[in-house]
């Protein structure tokens, strides 16, 4: 057999799914007592080529149990956390507390080169590419490639990433 087989390495996050646990979250930020008469919000702000979830809080606490009630929400609809990416709080409109949390979408170039580097280190006989913001990897035989997946999955990587295009 003379073809090459392969796979695409990506990071992408089911920007549905992400509204559908914002809407969660704002169904029970209405529900919850210690939120009663609180100018807290979450809401989901997506444009074309990047998503992001802004949460606004009275206070620091509030803040935190916010978190907590998206974090929740988002696991309870298979969204991986690693995806969320919180940035520091700030201050706001009549005391209250802003904070930026973005969705990662892509692999960035220096950790793709983080990846490539370890699946050097296995020492397989494959080809892997950069291809944008995901990574292309191809051999000769589906056993590497599958030791490859095996290896990546083991990786303490801090971004979410999935295996897609296996040909």
């Amino acid at each position: 057999m003379a073809s090459d087989f392969s796979f695409d390495i990506v990071s992408r996050v089911d920007l549905q799914e992400v509204d559908n646990a914002v809407n969660q979250a704002k169904k029970e930020l209405l529900t919850r007592y210690d939120f009663k008469g609180s100018k807290s919000s979450v809401e989901l702000l997506a444009e074309k080529d990047a998503a992001r979830i802004r949460l606004v809080a009275d206070d620091e606490m509030k803040l935190r149990n916010l978190q907590d009630i998206l974090k929740t929400r988002m696991a309870g609809r298979k969204v991986p956390l690693k995806a969320l990416d919180f940035k520091t709080p700030e201050k706001a409109f009549d005391d209250c507390l802003r904070q930026e949390v973005v969705l990662q979408q892509g692999i960035a170039h220096e950790k793709a080169k983080e990846i490539i580097k370890a699946i050097k280190d296995l020492k397989a006989k494959v080809q892997t590419a950069i291809q944008g913001d995901q990574l292309r990897v191809s051999s000769r035989s589906k056993d590497e490639l599958q030791a490859v997946i095996r290896h990546i999955q083991t990786l303490p990587l801090d971004i979410p990433v999935q295996f897609t295009n296996f040909r």
